[in-house]
């Protein structure tokens, strides 16, 4: 998978596009202190998503720095958008990767054919713990992070391959990243976002709770949501194959 210089940031990403389906592309963006892989390889290889799955800037494969700011994230996304000449796409989000989605509607409309938001907000909330004590006590903010990911359907592995994955990133990029979030807000502006809009949401989410999916579905014209009962914040991965469903199911009535 290719590594390409985009006009911000050298930018790596899994590129599972079928240019035989003449459908929209697909823009795959993870959450804070994330990788490409927190999307399920059922979502990423789904024919009708036909995927772009990037790594933000610092964060897996791509090369540091990262950013501070969603808004700086998005422009890193329309960065990658125009060195693939992609003139429009569908931007899903999960978590942070949301936030971008939604910064993206809002600031640059005309590149977005639609969203999809998982496990998001249009104000993110963070722990001040997370803030306070991420670089100087990264265990103990993992263990209390990944406590916070899952509901009571998670495996053991999947919990310890999520604490693995949070120690690998460099501290200073989940504080930036968290910060990002800390500072999100588009509670007043999200009414104005056009684009067709599914929204998945949890009722076992601990970081951002089901009643945020609501707000969403109740606040951007025409949105739809579908409940996941019992799932925690990394539905993605904790229910790979009823995200995937409920993405197909959408992408095909839609496109």
């Amino acid at each position: 998978m290719p590594l390409v210089n985009t006009a911000s940031a050298p930018i790596w990403y899994a590129d599972h596009r079928d240019a035989t389906l003449h459908r929209p592309v697909t823009l795959l963006i993870h959450g804070a202190g994330g990788t490409h892989l927190d999307w399920p390889a059922e979502l990423r290889r789904l024919p009708e998503a036909n995927a772009v799955i990037p790594d933000l800037p610092g964060h897996g494969r791509s090369p540091l720095p990262g950013r501070s700011s969603i808004t700086a994230y998005a422009a890193d996304m329309i960065a990658l958008l125009d060195a693939l000449k992609i003139r429009q796409a569908i931007i899903a989000g999960h978590s942070m990767g949301g936030a971008i989605a939604q910064t993206l509607a809002l600031h640059y409309p005309d590149r977005v054919a639609g969203l999809l938001l998982i496990g998001t907000a249009a104000k993110l909330g963070v722990h001040p713990d997370i803030l306070n004590h991420v670089r100087d006590e990264t265990p103990r903010i993992a263990e209390m992070l990944v406590n916070w990911y899952y509901g009571a359907g998670a495996t053991d592995t999947l919990r310890r391959r999520s604490k693995q994955q949070i120690m690998s990133v460099d501290p200073q990029i989940l504080y930036n990243d968290y910060l990002a979030c800390s500072q999100f807000d588009l509670r007043g502006q999200i009414a104005q976002i056009k684009a067709p809009t599914l929204i998945i949401g949890g009722t076992g989410d601990q970081m951002t709770p089901f009643k945020n999916s609501e707000f969403l579905r109740d606040t951007i014209p025409g949105a739809q949501l579908v409940t996941l009962e019992g799932a925690g914040h990394f539905m993605t991965l904790e229910q790979p194959q009823a995200v995937a469903d409920a993405a197909q199911r959408w992408l095909l009535e839609r496109w």
